[in-house]
């Protein structure tokens, strides 16, 4: 916007320079144009007054001035004349002179500028000389035009250079006043860019003419409102979510005591089955309460070592792996302690979220793959199953709250984990995708941000 301000800014002075310059620079040229000719036919006619007098004194005369004129002004007298009166000057050639015919025959006098375009190089005036009626003679003045270039050079030089003078001091004011005048859109640019990356504190600052004051007001009171209503969300979420695991521990803790002290087989199946949705309840709780925390943004990204993380985590889910003769295996760089920005705590999670994944959809005997690659920006924590894999549908709803694929277990899941993997990398500065594992099964590929330390 400031580009096209500044370029319209230039357009403007531009014509207005063209259409006061331009026609004075014509007006200029046509005024040297004219008292140049004035001046050639004034001496031109003067000299044929003395050829047309024809007396000795007057011949005298005439050869004086056509001498002093050509040693002055550098150009060339022709005389030629039908009287007594004879001249040491050149005599123009009357063979295909159409000039000398019409000034010895016509008594007309003619200009020559050698060019239909302002002249050539030389101005040519043939003056007849009358001595009454009768044309006894005619003088020619060969005027060189160089003096008249150059100074044609000087009057159009001039003003072209003054026009590019006054485009670049417009073009500096017009930046000046451009950015001046898009301050407050940028202002109102920058708070969008700010909340849309989700800092709902993001406010613009209320400035500049009274639209954009307008405007900046209308923008931080919707910004201020739904800042506070997500913040009542993630209050009620989480004040929710923490209030239910007190009643669904204690209602899990009941059905077990109930199971314990049955014997018939329908009752103690339907109390299993009353315990697993209470399990399921729980855990979509706790989903719940980690996500409503994950969008609170409470913590800072700080220098984290990824490899460290990463192999603790592993330890902790390799017993329930083993369970099921699933093999978990480590793969890339982690050796070399890579260093990740990231919030204290979010890892651990994502790890969390994604291994679960994993292990639900992985075959009994298989294998889950997790590849550590560092960059000299960042790091990419790949973990890789080998299930059934994901249609581009179900991955473009993968990440969507509540949404749940189908497992190998039975086992039902809260659809909130990959949610709140995303929620926590994102929050991170990183980027979670989906996509074909090598040899069938899902990979998900979560990137963030290398620390200056981080090593490869």
């Amino acid at each position: 916007m400031i580009r096209q301000l500044v370029w319209s800014y230039i357009l403007l002075v531009a014509v207005a320079i063209g259409l006061f310059t331009v026609p004075v620079a014509f007006t200029l040229t046509a005024q040297l144009r004219g008292d140049t000719e004035q001046s050639v036919r004034r001496e031109a006619t003067t000299m044929a007054l003395l050829l047309a007098n024809g007396d000795p004194a007057s011949c005298r005369a005439l050869a004086e001035l056509g001498r002093a004129y050509a040693e002055e002004m550098h150009d060339e007298v022709q005389a030629t004349s039908t009287a007594a009166c004879t001249t040491p000057h050149p005599r123009p050639r009357p063979r295909q002179d159409t000039a000398l015919t019409h000034a010895l025959v016509n008594g007309r006098s003619t200009t020559d500028w050698g060019s239909n375009f302002i002249w050539g190089p030389r101005l040519v005036v043939t003056v007849p000389a009358k001595d009454g009626d009768r044309v006894v003679g005619a003088v020619r003045i060969v005027y060189s035009t160089g003096s008249l270039t150059h100074r044609l050079w000087i009057i159009w030089g001039f003003r072209a250079t003054l026009a590019v003078a006054v485009l670049a001091v417009a073009a500096l004011i017009g930046a000046i006043v451009a950015r001046r005048l898009t301050r407050p859109l940028r202002q109102l640019n920058d708070m969008a860019s700010r909340f849309s990356d989700g800092d709902l504190t993001a406010r613009s600052p209320v400035t500049g003419p009274p639209e954009t004051q307008t405007l900046a007001r209308t923008l931080n009171q919707g910004a201020e409102r739904l800042d506070t209503l997500v913040a009542s969300q993630r209050i009620f979420v989480a004040d929710a979510s923490h209030q239910l695991r007190t009643p669904l521990t204690a209602l899990r803790l009941s059905l077990d005591n109930i199971a314990d002290g049955v014997d018939d087989e329908f009752v103690r199946e339907d109390v299993e089955q009353a315990t697993a949705e209470v399990v399921r309840m729980s855990r979509l709780v706790n989903g719940l309460l980690v996500l409503a925390r994950a969008e609170a943004k409470v913590t800072a990204a700080e220098p984290l070592p990824l490899g460290d993380i990463v192999r603790e985590r592993l330890s902790v889910w390799r017993p329930a792996a083993d369970e099921r003769g699933v093999h978990i295996a480590l793969r890339g760089s982690a050796d070399g302690r890579p260093t990740v920005l990231a919030s204290p705590g979010h890892l651990d999670q994502v790890l969390d979220n994604v291994l679960s994944n994993a292990l639900e959809v992985s075959p009994d005997s298989g294998t889950i793959t997790v590849r550590v690659e560092s960059g000299p920006d960042e790091v990419t924590l790949s973990v890789l199953d080998e299930g059934p894999g994901m249609t581009d549908a179900e991955k473009s709803r993968a990440f969507d709250r509540f949404w749940r694929g189908q497992g190998l277990t039975g086992r039902s899941g809260s659809g909130l984990g990959l949610a709140v993997v995303r929620q926590l990398v994102t929050d991170d500065g990183g980027t979670v995708t989906l996509r074909d594992a090598q040899g069938g099964g899902l990979c998900v590929s979560i990137t963030l941000r290398a620390s200056p330390r981080s090593g490869g």
